[in-house]
């Protein structure tokens, strides 16, 4: 291969450095730079090298020339590297991919799932967000889930969440608690639906909190406050005061919410030592609507103290694969729903309709005080469309994104970090760009993201973890904006 036109080439670079001189205790400037130049010559050539490569194997072999063929074989470690790359990427695109058993597959499974759920002893449920998806509630690495399409550049937006009630899931799991074939529902969501479906509080913990609740760490033990509203609206990452003060020692009072890279240290509606002790109870484990790609960092969780031959049975409802596949007794690829209702049919069960009539949450929760009836601009829960304000009522699913709170504050494309200049920095600066492309985007786990206030206003998505070190963020979560390390600000 010929080196570009006016750089040495590799010999003539070599020989450079090893005819200068050597100055005292090491290389001489000039030896440096033609030394740097031979590494950038190389690194060059490689990255040449490897493109070549990667378009012939592109072709198929009918259609390789004889010098093609020649440059293939002189180059055998870069053939094996590109056809690794293309399998693990085939790899990743299959586990992505949703897969529907066969209805009559599916039925046969739920026969045996029944069996399961009628000689089980103790039966937990672990949930995700995929029992939600029903409720208009997008998952987070479907199809149309938050990652998914933050990895694609799109937006994410989200049906008003004052509109999602229980879905057949959550009412079955509510049923099959009361019937004592669940004893304990542990679950990823923050949409509070599994305490609206009225589910008894000490039977749930809810592992990432819970949207309607907001506390008074002050108070012992901590004072609880539930709301009919979304209380997250001013929250965010290591930000969780909700503008609201407890009414009985006047302190601030914060959301419940576990964000990617915190620990999860409230008591409820947490509850991390229910949520233990039915895991070291537990002969079997039903996994619904979750990739348990966060659960599986909980060891305790899966009993992994014991030995394989005494951990529980697990069984996983789930149409993408996940990192216990294989270590499942029986799993089924199908929606939540549609196996919920398969399996309370062969039980005998009848599903209870959800009632906004019989909400617990109306009953639990805790009226504004006056003067707090501007702390927050979402939408109220209503048990009827007549207590509605009057321009609610009637009014259809609103589809326009969901600002500020647990869900999402605006979710911005990640970009790789890009070296700045002072323009592109003022451009990222400029209050009339803010949001923009213009502003550079990168990972948080730069460390800068505490110290810059966040400009695109990105909010982290929940996730929690127990005793254990924080919850590793993934790069389609954590994102913030990069600051030029002691740069000054722009007038």
């Amino acid at each position: 291969m010929r080196p570009e036109r006016g750089l040495p080439c590799e010999a003539e670079a070599e020989e450079q450095v090893s005819g200068g001189a050597m100055a005292a205790g090491g290389l001489s400037r000039s030896e440096r730079k033609a030394a740097e130049r031979v590494r950038r010559l190389r690194e060059e050539q490689q990255r040449e090298r490897l493109r070549q490569v990667s378009r012939i194997l592109r072709k198929a072999a009918a259609e390789r020339s004889a010098e093609e063929g020649r440059l293939l074989a002189e180059s055998a470690d870069l053939v094996t590297e590109l056809q690794g790359r293309s399998r693990r990427r085939e790899g990743l695109k299959r586990r992505q991919e949703e897969v529907c058993d066969d209805p009559e597959e599916l039925r046969g499974k739920v026969r045996e799932l029944a069996g399961a759920v009628r000689n089980a002893k103790y039966l937990i449920v672990y949930t995700g967000a995929g029992i939600s998806t029903a409720a208009s509630i997008p998952d987070y690495r479907g199809p149309n889930g938050v990652w998914t399409l933050l990895q694609k550049g799109r937006s994410v937006s989200a049906a008003d969440l004052s509109e999602a009630e229980p879905t057949l899931t959550h009412m079955s799991i509510t049923r099959l608690h009361e019937q004592k074939l669940v004893q304990h529902v542990v679950s990823q969501n923050c949409d509070g639906l599994h305490l609206r479906s009225g589910l008894p509080r000490t039977a749930i913990s809810e592992l990432h909190g819970n949207m309607y609740i907001e506390v008074c760490t002050s108070c012992v033990p901590n004072r609880e406050y539930v709301r009919v509203f979304d209380v997250t609206e001013r929250t965010a990452l290591h930000r969780h005061q909700t503008g609201r003060t407890c009414h009985k020692c006047g302190t601030q009072l914060r959301d419940t919410i576990v964000h990617f890279g915190e620990r999860g240290t409230l008591g409820q509606p947490l509850n991390w030592e229910a949520a233990t002790e039915a895991a070291s109870r537990a002969d079997t484990i039903l996994c619904l609507g979750s990739s348990l790609k966060v659960l599986k960092k909980y060891p305790r969780l899966w009993c992994m103290t014991k030995p394989p031959s005494r951990r529980p049975k697990l069984y996983i409802v789930n149409l993408q694969w996940t990192p216990k596949d294989d270590w499942a007794a029986l799993k089924l690829h199908g929606k939540c729903d549609d196996v919920m209702r398969l399996l309370m049919a062969e039980l005998g069960l009848e599903i209870p309709a959800y009632s906004r009539w019989q909400d617990p949450i109306f009953s639990l929760a805790t009226p504004l005080r006056d003067g707090e009836e501007g702390s927050h601009s979402r939408k109220s829960l209503c048990r009827s469309r007549e207590e509605a304000p009057p321009g609610d009522r009637g009014a259809p699913l609103s589809s326009a994104p969901i600002l500020g709170g647990w869900f999402g504050r605006g979710c911005t494309k990640r970009t790789k970090r890009k070296k700045v200049t002072p323009g592109a920095v003022a451009h990222a600066c400029n209050p009339s760009t803010l949001g923009g492309r213009g502003g550079w985007i990168t990972r948080s786990g730069d460390r800068d993201h505490s110290e810059t206030p966040s400009l695109l206003k990105i909010q982290k998505i929940s996730r929690a973890q127990w005793r254990a070190p924080v919850v590793p963020a993934t790069p389609e979560a954590e994102t913030g904006e990069w600051r030029e390390p002691g740069r000054q600000s722009l007038q």
